[in-house]
């Protein structure tokens, strides 16, 4: 069964419990800054370990010493919904331990 989209309220409603996050061009989006580059590659690695869990994978980037991520469901038509919002909070919930912010 495809994700049902979120509504623009409810998204609104999503982002007040997700410091840092936005919503850029209909999806999720965020940047995070690291130590060094090799903790912003640790954290790249981290982040596809849980996407592959969850099975939904954002647009994942790799800086110098950042990481951004920006994420939105196909299969609901490219639309914003509960499984953009659980790999945003699991990425969050791993940030710190990495030193991002």
């Amino acid at each position: 069964m495809p994700a049902e989209p979120l509504s623009p309220q409810e998204v609104e409603e999503r982002l007040a419990t997700l410091p840092g996050w936005s919503l850029d061009a209909g999806r999720l989006a965020r940047s995070y800054r690291l130590g060094s580059h090799f903790a912003a590659a640790a954290m790249v690695v981290h982040v596809a370990q849980v996407q592959e869990e969850l099975d939904h994978h954002s647009d994942l980037t790799l800086g110098y010493h950042t990481v951004a991520l920006a994420v939105h469901t196909h299969s609901a038509g490219g639309a914003v919904t509960e499984k953009d919002v659980e790999l945003a909070r699991r990425v969050e919930d791993l940030a710190a331990g990495h030193g991002a912010h």
